[in-house]
C-alpha cells in the first residue's frame, strides 16, 4: 500500500571541531592578532566547504566511530549519476531498492532513517527515499555507522548519512560532459565555479544535469533534471554568509508499485525474466525537490566563532500506481490480483539553528565546546483519487502473469479528497565538549534534548502526539603511538516512528542503547587507513510490519525488541603510488528477544571492493574495478530467498590531454541474476550494461 510521506525528523549534528592540541602560552596578544588579521584577509577562501557529518575537524583515525568518505572523483569514475548508484560504493551500507521508485538504505541490519545536507539535519519520511536522487551536486557522502547520539544526539543503531554540498572553489574553472548507453540512456552534465569579485570574496558555482533513459525492465521510461547554485562571500571582516537553492525534476512512466511475485500457490518459489513487471503503461511517478539555505558564520574572535542556518526543503509528488499481490498457480500462471492507486503529496520543512562554538585553556591543555538550538516544523499533504472498486477491471483478478503493459485499462479517477494532513514541530537543545585529559587521550561527552510534536489526520485516524526525551553520549580515543588509535562509544538510541498500529495511531519511539569499541592504524606512511569495529545495539519497540487493515488496506506495525551486534573491517588509501583501494568485510547477527534471527533481509556477511590502478606505462590510463558479495537473503514475511552473490563493475578511463576525457563503465560484467532487494519483495537487479562518458576541464 501507498507510505504515508510522514516527517521522520533527522536531528541536527553536535557540531564538536577537535583542532590539534596547542601549549597555552605559545600564542602572545600580538601573535593572535596577526592571525585574526590573516584569518580576515584568507579565511574566507579556505573555508569555502561545507560542514561535515560529524562537525569535526579531526581526522577519521581519531574519531570515535566508525565513518567512511565516497569522494566526487570515486562516485564520478564508477559512472554513480544518483545517490542509490553512489551508496552501492559505501562500506556497510545496503541499498534496499525495494521498487522501482522508492528505495530504503540500511545498516547493521536496521534502516538509515537521519540523513544530513552539509552537517543538518533534513526530514527524510520512514527512511525512504523516493525517486533518483542526482549525485553530481555533492562534493562528497559521508556515512557514519552506528547509533549516532555520539556526534547527533539521537537516531537508530544503523547510522547517518551526510550529503556535502558543492561549493564555490578558488579559481574560474569547470568541466561539461555527455554519457551514453545501453537502454537509451543519455546525459549530459556541467559544473562551473567563477570568481564574482577582483579579490576572490566573493564567489559562485553552479551545477546542472539533463539525464533521460529506459530501463531493461520492460515499459519503464525514466529522465531527471537537476540544477544547483549557490554563492558565498564575506559581508565584514568577521562575517561570512552561504546562500543555496537546487532543484530536482524527476519523471518516471512504467514504474512498479510493490514488485514481482515470486509464490507458487503449491509453496515453491517462482523465477521470471529480468525485464519482468506487474506493471502496466498508464502508471507514472513524478516529483519535483527543492532545497533552499542560507548560513552566517560570525567570527566573535580567534577562538569562538557564531553559526546561524535555516534550511528549507519542499517536496511534491504525482503518481498512478497498480500493485499486485497473491499466489500463482503454476499451470496457469493465474492468482494475481490488481488494486490500482492515485495519491499527490505536499510537504514543506523549515529548518533553523543557532550554534556556538568554541576553544578554551585549561590545566594547560586546550579543549573544546560547542552549545546550540534548533527548532524545525513540517507541514505533511497527501490526497487520495478515489475509485469505484466495483467498475473498474484495474481491480481484482489480473491476466495470467506476465501479462502485456495494456492488459488492465486505466480506471477512471475521482476529484482528490484528503488522505492524511500532518503537522510536526522539532525544538532540540544539544551541547558537548572535547577534553584533552593527556596529549594522547580525549574523551567526547555531552547532552541532546528534544521536544518533539505531531498532530493531525492520517488516514482516518486523529494524531496527536508529544514527546521529550534528553539523551547523554559519551566517546574516547586513544593514541597508543602516532599511528594507531583505540576508541570506544556508547549512545543512547531513541527516534520518533513514521509506523502506526492496526488503529492508524503511530507507535511509541524506539528506545535503546549502542555501544562500539574498535581500532585505527595507519600504515605505509600515513597512505592507508585499516579499522577494526566491534558494534553492539539494543532497540525497543522497533517497528515490525505486522499485517494489513482489512478495512482501509493499509500496512499496520508492532513494535519488538531487537538485538545487534557484529564487526567490520575497512582498508582504504594507497598501497603503491598507482593503486588506490576501499575494502571492506562485515559481519553481523540480528535477533529478536527470544533469541531468533530477525531482519533476515540483511545480509549477515558481506564483501566490497573497490581498485583504481594507474598503469605506469601508460599513465593516462586508469583501470578500476569493483564488486560487492553478499551472503544468502531471505523474507519470511513473503516465503522468499536470494542466494549469495557477486556483483562486479569495472572501467577504464583515458586523459586524452589536460582537459579531454574517455571513460568507459561495464556494470556487472558477469550478467548476474539476482532479485535486488527483499526487505520488502523486490525484482530483479539490471543485467550487464554499460556507458560511455566524455569530460572536457576548462
Amino acid at each position: 500500500m501507498k507510505l504515508s510521506h510522514l516527517f521522520a525528523l533527522s536531528p541536527l549534528v553536535v557540531a564538536l571541531t577537535a583542532t590539534a592540541q596547542q601549549d597555552a602560552g605559545k600564542d602572545t596578544k600580538e601573535a593572535k592578532d596577526a592571525q585574526i588579521e590573516q584569518i580576515r584577509i584568507v579565511g574566507v577562501r579556505q573555508q569555502r566547504a561545507s560542514a561535515g557529518a560529524t562537525g569535526l575537524t579531526m581526522e577519521i583515525a581519531d574519531t570515535p566511530q566508525s565513518i567512511s568518505v565516497l569522494t566526487d572523483e570515486q562516485i564520478q569514475a564508477f559512472g554513480a549519476f544518483n545517490i542509490n548508484d553512489a551508496l552501492r560504493l559505501a562500506t556497510g551500507v545496503n541499498v534496499e531498492e525495494w521498487e522501482t521508485n522508492r528505495t530504503n538504505y540500511t545498516a547493521r541490519g536496521f534502516e538509515i532513517k537521519n540523513t544530513q545536507i552539509d552537517g543538518v539535519g533534513l526530514p527524510n519520511d520512514w527512511g525512504i527515499v523516493t525517486g533518483a536522487v542526482e549525485a553530481f551536486g555533492y562534493e562528497k557522502i559521508e556515512v557514519i555507522r552506528g547509533a549516532n547520539g555520539l556526534l547527533t544526539g539521537v537516531g537508530n543503531a544503523s547510522g547517518t548519512i551526510n550529503y556535502v554540498r558543492k561549493r564555490p572553489t578558488n579559481e574560474n574553472g569547470g568541466e561539461v560532459g555527455v554519457s551514453v548507453g545501453s537502454y537509451g540512456f543519455k546525459r549530459a552534465q556541467a559544473d562551473y565555479s567563477a570568481l564574482i569579485t577582483e579579490d576572490g570574496s566573493w564567489a559562485a558555482r553552479f551545477v546542472a544535469t539533463k539525464e533521460d533513459k529506459g530501463s531493461y525492465l520492460h515499459g519503464l521510461e525514466n529522465d531527471r533534471t537537476f540544477l544547483y547554485g549557490v554563492v558565498d562571500g564575506q559581508l565584514s571582516d568577521n562575517l561570512t554568509i552561504t546562500a543555496g537553492y537546487s532543484f530536482q525534476d524527476a519523471n518516471t512512466d512504467g514504474n512498479l508499485w510493490g514488485a514481482l511475485i515470486y509464490n507458487y500457490t503449491d509453496g515453491t518459489q517462482a523465477e521470471w525474466d529480468v525485464h519482468d513487471t506487474t506493471t502496466q503503461n498508464w502508471t507514472m511517478w513524478d516529483t519535483e525537490k527543492t532545497n533552499a539555505f542560507v548560513e552566517l558564520n560570525y567570527a566573535i574572535s580567534l577562538d569562538w566563532d557564531l553559526t546561524v542556518s535555516y534550511n528549507r526543503r519542499d517536496f511534491e509528488e504525482q503518481d498512478k500506481l497498480f500493485y499486485a499481490s497473491g499466489a500463482i498457480d503454476k499451470e496457469t500462471n493465474l492468482g494475481l490480483s490488481g488494486w490500482p492507486a492515485r495519491y499527490d503529496s505536499d510537504v514543506n520543512s523549515n529548518l533553523y539553528e543557532a550554534r556556538l562554538h568554541g576553544t578554551f585553556e585549561l590545566f594547560g591543555m586546550q579543549h573544546e565546546a560547542n552549545f546550540g538550538f534548533s527548532t524545525a516544523d513540517s507541514s505533511d499533504i497527501m490526497w487520495q483519487h478515489p475509485i469505484d472498486f466495483s467498475n473498474t477491471p484495474a481491480f481484482g483478478p489480473t491476466p495470467a502473469f506476465p501479462y502485456d503493459l495494456d492488459a488492465i485499462p486505466e480506471p477512471d479517477w475521482g476529484a482528490p479528497v484528503v488522505y492524511s494532513d500532518m503537522e510536526q514541530k522539532l525544538k532540540r537543545y544539544f551541547g558537548s565538549t572535547r577534553i584533552n585529559l593527556t596529549s594522547d587521550f580525549f574523551v567526547v561527552a555531552g547532552f541532546n534534548a528534544i521536544d518533539f510534536e505531531r498532530n493531525g489526520v492520517n488516514s482516518g485516524a486523529v494524531i496527536d502526539n508529544d514527546e521529550s526525551e534528553t539523551s547523554p553520549y559519551i566517546g574516547a580515543t586513544y593514541s597508543l603511538n602516532d599511528d594507531v588509535n583505540v576508541y570506544a562509544s556508547y549512545s543512547d538510541v531513541y527516534q520518533p516512528q513514521e509506523q502506526y498500529d492496526e488503529q492508524g495511531q503511530f507507535l511509541a519511539p524506539t528506545k535503546g542503547k549502542n555501544f562500539e569499541a574498535g581500532l585505527k592504524a595507519q600504515w605505509l606512511d600515513n597512505t592507508i587507513l585499516t579499522t577494526l569495529a566491534y558494534f553492539t545495539a539494543e532497540q525497543d519497540n522497533l517497528a515490525a510490519y505486522a499485517g494489513t487493515n482489512p478495512d482501509t488496506g493499509q500496512y499496520f506495525y508492532n513494535g519488538v525488541s531487537v538485538e545487534s551486534d557484529g564487526f567490520e573491517i575497512e582498508v582504504t588509501g594507497k598501497l603503491t603510488e598507482s593503486l588506490q583501494l576501499v575494502a571492506s568485510y562485515t559481519s553481523l547477527d540480528v535477533e529478536d528477544e527470544a533469541g531468533n534471527d530477525t531482519n533476515k533481509w540483511a545480509p549477515r556477511d558481506v564483501v566490497s571492493f573497490q581498485f583504481a590502478y594507474n598503469l605506469p606505462a601508460v599513465p593516462e590510463l586508469t583501470l578500476g574495478l569493483g564488486g560487492r558479495w553478499q551472503s544468502e537473503i531471505e523474507n519470511t514475511d513473503y516465503n522468499v530467498k536470494q542466494g549469495s552473490y557477486l556483483l562486479a563493475n569495472m572501467y577504464a578511463n583515458w586523459d586524452v590531454n589536460q582537459q579531454l576525457s574517455l571513460r568507459l563503465n561495464v556494470n556487472n560484467i558477469t550478467d548476474e541474476k539476482y532479485i535486488n532487494s527483499l526487505q520488502t519483495v523486490g525484482y530483479y537487479g539490471a543485467p550487464r550494461n554499460a556507458t560511455v562518458s566524455m569530460s572536457y576541464k576548462f
